[in-house]
């Protein structure tokens, strides 16, 4: 078992205090929004899609705990210039990490896995799994909608 240290390695810590592209983007193209409702974490996450479906910025806002706030950090990080199936990609090979799920084939995209394996520890701990993946629900949710956004809160609350 994971020692509660390795939880929060320096870089969960790191993008929870000082979180990467935490804003709004009033260009966006596409918006929604992610609730858990066990802990009351919620997260809005934005992006700007470019006419070719290539993601341009990304952001994310809201009230969250570390682990939340952390992984919306880290995926504004890693998104920009993916395609919508590279997002999707990126979530599942995410959820896998986190989850211990099996990993999906390797797709080119080892060097953005391994930023977020600063998470990775989470595998060990179930119950931070929906903190981890808040703002990677909304994300997908975002990619669905079309300019005004959506809820992600339904694809939450059925991973439980």
């Amino acid at each position: 078992m994971t020692g509660i240290g390795d939880l929060y390695p320096v870089a969960v810590l790191e993008h929870s205090r000082h979180p990467r592209n935490r804003r709004t983007i009033s260009g966006r193209t596409h918006a929604a929004s992610g609730e858990n409702p066990a802990c009351g974490d919620e997260v809005r996450v934005f992006l700007v899609l470019d006419v070719g479906g290539i993601i341009d910025d990304v952001a994310f806002e809201g009230k969250s705990c570390a682990i939340a706030t952390a992984s919306a950090s880290l995926m504004t990080e890693v998104l920009p210039g993916k395609t919508r199936a590279q997002a999707r990609a990126l979530f599942d090979r995410f959820h896998a990490m986190v989850t211990g799920g099996a990993e999906p084939p390797p797709d080119g995209m080892e060097a953005e896995v391994e930023r977020l394996g600063a998470l990775s520890a989470l595998r060990d701990y179930p119950v931070r799994e929906k903190c981890a993946t808040l703002a990677w629900h909304a994300m997908l949710a975002a990619l669905e909608s079309a300019g005004g956004g959506t809820s992600a809160s339904g694809a939450i609350e059925q991973r439980a």
